[in-house]
């Protein structure tokens, strides 16, 4: 069971119905759009969000590339997207947005919860290049809310 230090979370206020940033946060192809990390995604088999499904996630960091296997675990438009991610074999993280609607918009949590023991924690530093897994998931939360809430404010 991970320890505190090993759970970061953000929340964010957002001026948009709490329909439209789940739509935003779940729409693989375009997280990218949003992460300084992950790239995108595509669904395995098709489909798309609902407990149970799976998609390769695909992340970049400078020249460095890999991919992962993601699993959703809690799926309800409006409300939760959280999904666990694999590497080699074994449960890494979980991510998870929680969205609660409010009488202006929405408030978003993002959370990552590490799952990762000492092997993962070590290859991980070695494929991403980051060494303070902790610090960067804060910094790359916050952008990720940043952008994901200024994309649902726009009256497009």
């Amino acid at each position: 069971m991970p320890t505190d230090s090993q759970v970061i979370s953000r929340t964010t206020d957002i001026d948009a119905p709490a329909e439209r940033v789940w739509a935003l946060v779940s729409d693989l192809p375009r997280m990218g759009d949003y992460s300084p990390e992950a790239s995108g995604g595509r669904w395995v088999g098709g489909g798309g969000p609902s407990v149970g499904a799976v998609f390769r996630g695909r992340n970049a960091r400078g020249l460095r590339r890999w991919s992962t296997r993601c699993t959703v675990v809690r799926c309800v438009p409006g409300e939760e997207f959280a999904f666990e991610v694999s590497a080699v074999g074994m449960v890494a993280a979980e991510w998870s947005y929680d969205l609660e609607s409010t009488g202006y918009g929405c408030r978003v949590t993002e959370t990552w919860t590490d799952r990762r023991g000492a092997l993962l924690t070590q290859l991980g530093k070695v494929v991403t290049g980051v060494s303070d897994r902790s610090a960067f998931t804060a910094q790359s939360i916050e952008q990720t809310l940043a952008r994901v809430k200024d994309r649902a404010e726009r009256k497009e």
